[in-house]
């Protein structure tokens, strides 16, 4: 990654969190200029239009996710344990408000209205995690560690979906209880608990 200031990081962090907060048309520059403490023009000096700061952003985000991943596969051998340290990682984050819910998943209630080079973003994020997932049901299912009831590509896209579908109802309800009380049931019955 090229060189960047504290600002371009700053600009990034705070837009995140006001589009966890309230989706792509819920903040402007001037919201950002505000919380930064930067004009305008500073931001278009970074990011010249909003598609690029929120593409950028997205970008960012799939590296960490990418880096995230990469981690669970180095520290948490078994399938089973890589995906009950995915949950846990969002279950750690559901009650936090600047993070409890996935940008991705945030933007891709919102296609309709995005912008293609955001949409593309998107969902090159979701064909990531898919794949990983695909990897570790398949790998569980090699071993006799992880129960599945169908194929390895399905299980892990009703994975995929179960959890996400986990925050949105967190976050409906305004209780991060219900992200556990949703996904331990998927847990069990892949019988990745001792």
């Amino acid at each position: 990654m090229a060189n960047h200031s504290n600002t371009y990081f700053e600009i990034l962090q705070y837009a995140r969190t006001l589009i966890i907060a309230g989706g792509y048309s819920a903040f402007s520059y001037a919201d950002i200029a505000e919380y930064v403490g930067v004009r305008k023009a500073s931001i278009h000096h970074h990011f010249p239009t909003k598609v690029d700061l929120v593409q950028t952003l997205v970008r960012l985000y799939r590296e960490e996710t990418e880096a995230a991943i990469g981690a669970l596969e180095q520290h948490f051998p078994e399938p089973g344990d890589r995906l009950q340290a995915y949950i846990g990682y969002w279950l750690g984050c559901v009650g936090d408000v600047t993070k409890s819910y996935c940008v991705c998943a945030l933007l891709a209630t919102q296609i309709p209205s995005l912008p293609q080079e955001v949409v593309l973003e998107v969902r090159a994020h979701f064909r990531t995690l898919s794949a990983w997932l695909t990897s570790v049901f398949e790998r569980g299912a090699q071993q006799g560690s992880l129960r599945l009831a169908g194929e390895a590509r399905a299980e892990a896209e009703q994975f995929m979906a179960t959890v996400h579908g986990a925050m949105l109802s967190a976050r409906a309800y305004g209780d991060p209880q219900v992200f556990g009380s949703i996904t331990q049931p998927l847990l069990d019955r892949l019988a990745v608990r001792p």
